[in-house]
């Protein structure tokens, strides 16, 4: 596999952690999934996919989504170590 060792699933639990971080920010900050993708300016269906781990997200797009929601980078690596 060419990945092996590189690529996590996207339902691995560090994964699901992050999502849980991202969607318990959007809630805590009272946006809707649709708010949140008005502000990214994307499609609701993609904030969907991300909190529900249909879509992955790669690090620029993880910086945006995270300064869309004031929060800070460093949770999110933290997470990851």
């Amino acid at each position: 596999m060419k990945y092996a060792g590189i690529r996590e699933s996207i339902h691995s639990e560090t994964h699901s952690r992050i999502r849980g971080a991202l969607k318990d920010k959007r809630i805590e900050l009272g946006l809707s999934q649709r708010a949140l993708a008005q502000k990214l300016a994307v499609t609701h269906s993609l904030i969907s996919k991300v909190e529900s781990g249909d879509r992955r997200l790669d690090v620029v797009e993880l910086k945006r989504y995270t300064t869309a929601l004031k929060m800070d980078f460093g949770v999110i690596v933290k997470l990851v170590a």
